[in-house]
């Protein structure tokens, strides 16, 4: 049997939307923006849960993964949350880390990827202590059911290392030095980017109207020169036989 250690006292530390399962299993799993937590739950997952927001939900989820030390694999699955891109964002500090000073999570391509209260050394434990697993946009029952049992198969004990207590303020009243970073919800950042979207096509729309416009006013100005140039010459022609009387 794999060796295990202790979690951190009343694990799990971060209060969330989750199901929590046998906590010496080896397994946790986000399901990002799908609800079935109920299916990695009762596979055997120590805990098991939605991630929405790619700053506060991230710190939620590193901070319950590395207070206990016999988590060793995550799964993503579940729909991608849209706008904040949560899954990608969880691969890429996974992969990445991110920036010392703004800690913003290198290569994510979510809204607002920040992990403001993870410290760096938070952050190093999480990416040595667990394997990922990505099964993004899989919402299969039977998949997930299946990768949870195999993860619980390959377990390889507790990490070396005893349990790492950080804290998550959820709130956000205190002075900040630096950039100000609130969460939003999936349904707003998808709205903002419809709108840049709508904002770039006017944009474009306008270049090509303004076009067109200098185009035609160049065409008027054309036929109306050739116009004058063809009345004076036809009348120049007509007067050329009564000059000759």
């Amino acid at each position: 049997m794999a060796d295990k250690k202790p979690t951190a006292d009343n694990w799990p530390v971060v209060s969330g939307d989750y199901i929590v399962g046998d906590p010496e299993s080896p397994v946790a799993v986000t399901t990002l923006a799908s609800h079935n937590e109920d299916i990695p739950a009762a596979a055997g997952a120590a805990i098991a849960g939605p991630c929405k927001t790619e700053n506060l939900g991230i710190e939620k989820v590193v901070a319950n993964i590395i207070s206990n030390p016999n988590i060793r694999f995550l799964i993503l699955c579940g729909a991608e949350v849209q706008g904040h891109i949560t899954g990608q964002s969880i691969q890429a500090l996974h992969e990445n880390g991110c920036d010392p000073e703004k800690k913003k999570i290198t290569g994510a391509t979510g809204a607002i990827p920040f992990v403001e209260n993870i410290p760096m050394e938070g952050v190093e434990r999480f990416q040595q202590q667990v394997e990922l697993v990505d099964l993004i946009d899989n919402e299969d029952g039977g998949a997930i059911t299946a990768k949870v049992k195999e993860c619980i198969e390959k377990d390889p004990g507790a990490f070396e290392e005893d349990a790492m207590v950080i804290e998550v303020k959820e709130g956000d009243d205190d002075d900040d030095d630096g950039e100000e970073i609130r969460p939003i919800s999936p349904e707003t950042a998808l709205l903002e980017a419809r709108i840049r979207n709508i904002d770039t096509q006017v944009k474009l729309v306008g270049a090509v109207q303004r076009n067109m416009a200098g185009n035609y006013s160049g065409k008027v100005q054309g036929i109306m020169i050739g116009l004058v140039f063809t009345l004076v010459i036809g009348f120049l022609l007509l007067m050329a036989p009564l000059v000759g009387v």
